[in-house]
């Protein structure tokens, strides 16, 4: 384990039509943006998207691709996740990140506003929070 974060943020989402699922509308995520915060309380970096990206504050970033989810039943929490990290720019703590997990989520789903095809094009932004470990293979 590199680093131990907690993103406190935001996650915006967009009424789309889904192109995977022909005919279906739904709210897709936009976009996220949050402030990683250590274990101290400072504020080291920042998470942001599309593509994933976690910034450090010494500038080295990572990207990560879905690996996995496992959804938290029965509650307006987003899913837990695991991802794989590719090395962005900077040299830093980010540099040689292998995997990102997500676990601790509160909030950033609850989607009670209708999206149909009247809605196509509205946004829709949730508080959220989750803890990000980041993994380096040794």
């Amino acid at each position: 384990m590199v680093l131990e974060t907690t993103g406190v943020g935001v996650l915006n989402y967009e009424c789309r039509a889904n192109v995977a699922a022909s005919g279906t509308i739904g709210w897709a995520l936009a976009s996220p943006k949050a402030d990683l915060i250590d274990r101290t309380g400072k504020t080291v970096g920042t998470y942001s998207g599309p593509p994933a990206t976690w910034t450090h504050m010494d500038g080295s970033t990572v990207v990560g691709t879905q690996l996995a989810i496992s959804p938290v039943v029965g509650s307006n929490n987003i899913a837990l996740q695991l991802s794989k990290g590719t090395p962005g720019a900077g040299a830093g703590v980010m540099q040689n990140i292998s995997f990102i997990q997500r676990i601790n989520t509160k909030g950033g789903q609850d989607i009670s506003l209708p999206c149909t095809q009247a809605n196509i094009g509205n946004k829709l932004t949730l508080p959220y929070q989750a803890d990000y470990i980041f993994w380096k293979a040794m």
